[in-house]
């Protein structure tokens, strides 16, 4: 892949980046008071509100490198407070989040569930099944009903692609999205980037295989966005029938034979068959997709011997990934992407709210 212009930039801020998380680790270690927000201070992001001039998250894509670098860093006062005994803070104290999902999830909305209770704010989840779109309501009716009743973040998770959009059009509040059909999921590109930059400590350099249904898959289009931007060379791997058209457009080489991709790759990211997306017959078998694309230890072997191994679940055992690898200490990073999800969204929450809570710079 070509060396684009930014990576001069990207290395610098890398460096930089590893010396602030280590000294603020070493701080924790001393302190069970949340470190406050760094990332600004330190001086290497524009100022304010120019740091994120967002209204809302819809998507990696049109996001620079330093917008989502921002995002990232912001997260790591919210890795160490986890980490805490102590978990909660008051930043959001008085806000109210409205966690709307249209489809259903268990990891996506606990993650934003308790984001949002550790900052203090109300947390009121809606669940599709149980509201009024089942009778019939459409969707900017909805959006209008959520807008009268003054939250102060949506988050939205919907199964049609753009149908975020549309709702952040008609809210007055900051939408975060949970994903949307196949476009995109920009807080799981953002917490595998978190992961990836906690194991590698950069991105510039490194090689990055995404194997699976990538046709379906919004979470593999937001990690190609993200990590493409901030400077790895990304494989993706896929049978002929799952690949995207003109998938190079992305920034991305594309593999048809998992054991070519994976050599030395230095984090491996397996997705599950998307198979409620899919209409028609994608692939023979599971038997037949495993014995292909499913990673195995032998097949990891392939790749570096440091090799990360991630996976957004839910984990499809035996289908893409062998249990002895997805449990496989010190290389699957699986567990991680949760914890660092958590803290993605509670930055995530914090940066967008700034402007309703009068921040200095953000108002």
């Amino acid at each position: 892949m070509p060396v684009h212009s930014t990576d001069k930039w990207i290395v610098t801020q890398s460096r930089l980046m590893r010396r602030v998380h280590r000294f603020k680790s070493l701080a924790s270690m001393t302190s069970q008071t949340p470190p406050a927000p760094t990332a600004q201070a330190a001086g290497r992001y524009p100022a304010g509100s120019a740091a994120f001039p967002h209204g809302g998250l819809l998507g990696i894509a049109g996001l620079a490198p330093h917008e989502i670098l921002f995002l990232l860093d912001e997260a790591e006062q919210w890795v160490d407070l986890n980490r805490q005994p102590k978990k909660r803070v008051e930043s959001l104290r008085g806000l109210t989040i409205i966690n709307a999902f249209f489809e259903n999830s268990t990891r996506t909305l606990l993650s934003f569930e308790i984001a949002g209770k550790r900052l203090g704010a109300d947390v009121v989840n809606m669940q599709a099944a149980t509201s009024s779109v089942k009778k019939g309501e459409t969707l900017i009716d909805t959006a209008m009903t959520l807008n009268a009743m003054r939250a102060d973040a949506i988050v939205i998770r919907h199964a049609s692609s753009g149908a975020v959009r549309l709702i952040a059009g008609k809210v007055d509040c900051p939408v975060l999205n949970a994903g949307d059909g196949q476009h995109e999921h920009p807080t799981q590109g953002l917490l595998d980037a978190l992961t990836i930059r906690h194991a590698k400590g950069t991105f510039v350099g490194l090689t990055v295989t995404i194997c699976g249904d990538i046709l379906h898959s919004r979470v593999a289009r937001s990690n190609m966005l993200a990590l493409t931007a901030l400077g790895a060379n990304v494989r993706v791997c896929a049978p002929p029938a799952l690949m995207p058209a003109d998938i190079e457009r992305m920034r991305v080489t594309p593999f048809h034979d998992f054991d070519t991709a994976l050599k030395g790759a230095d984090v491996v990211m397996m997705l599950r068959l998307q198979n409620e997306r899919m209409q028609g017959q994608f692939i023979p078998s599971p038997r037949e997709y495993r014995h292909l694309y499913g990673l195995s230890l032998d097949r990891l072997a392939k790749a570096a011997p440091d090799a990360l191994v991630m996976h957004p679940g839910p984990m499809n055992r035996g289908i893409e990934i062998d249990s002895n690898v997805a449990d496989l200490v010190g290389r699957s990073a699986i567990t991680t992407q949760v914890e660092m999800g958590v803290a993605i969204r509670m930055a995530c929450l914090e940066v967008l709210t700034r402007k309703a809570r009068a921040v200095e710079g953000w108002a």
